[in-house]
């Protein structure tokens, strides 16, 4: 199964969090923005100002949500909560130490550690997106990094790195493959 819509969308990972600056594994525990997160997603607000944003679809986790309600104050269009946005359980590593730099390693590990298993996870992202790009479009999704991978690895674009807070990245067809770049 791929994402079988071809019109563009844009996704953009939440704003730094004390747990990310920490290395922390945050799963699907619900943490707030720090200062520099607020400020990230403040910058994404200007950057996005510009686009042909119509729906903002979103994780309803805090740190997603609280970011895109940031940047729909500039773009001011309709805000969507997707539960299958949110980023990967990670079971009984949520709030313990990151050992690992793959990102792919990580998400890989999380049913080892009591989390969702990675087809799951890929599955449930893969349908959110979907399920966003059926609102008027260009859609903004705000996630996690986690999603990102699950994006890029279901639509055979290189999963090996992960995403920037708060970067905007467009992915669209080009000749009937998908492409990721930065906006």
């Amino acid at each position: 199964m791929t994402i079988n819509h071809d019109s563009p969308f844009y996704f953009l990972r939440h704003g730094q969090t004390d747990w990310n600056l920490q290395r922390i594994y945050q799963g699907q525990i619900d943490i707030p923005l720090n200062a520099t997160g607020i400020s990230q997603a403040q910058n994404a607000k200007t950057l996005l100002a510009n686009f042909p944003i119509a729906t903002i679809c979103a994780s309803p986790l805090g740190r997603a949500r609280q970011t895109a309600e940031i940047i729909n104050e500039e773009l001011n269009c309709p805000l969507v909560l997707i539960e299958g946005l949110q980023e990967i359980g990670f079971g009984e590593m949520e709030g313990q130490p990151i050992t690992h730099d793959s990102h792919t390693t990580l998400i890989a590990d999380a049913e080892n550690w009591g989390g969702e298993k990675l087809i799951d996870f890929v599955d449930r992202v893969v349908d959110a997106v979907e399920e966003a790009l059926t609102y008027p479009s260009p859609v903004l999704l705000v996630s996690h990094g986690g999603a990102y991978w699950a994006i890029q690895h279901r639509l055979g674009i290189d999963a090996g790195s992960n995403i920037a807070n708060a970067i905007p990245v467009m992915f669209k067809q080009d000749e009937k493959q998908w492409v990721a770049a930065m906006v």
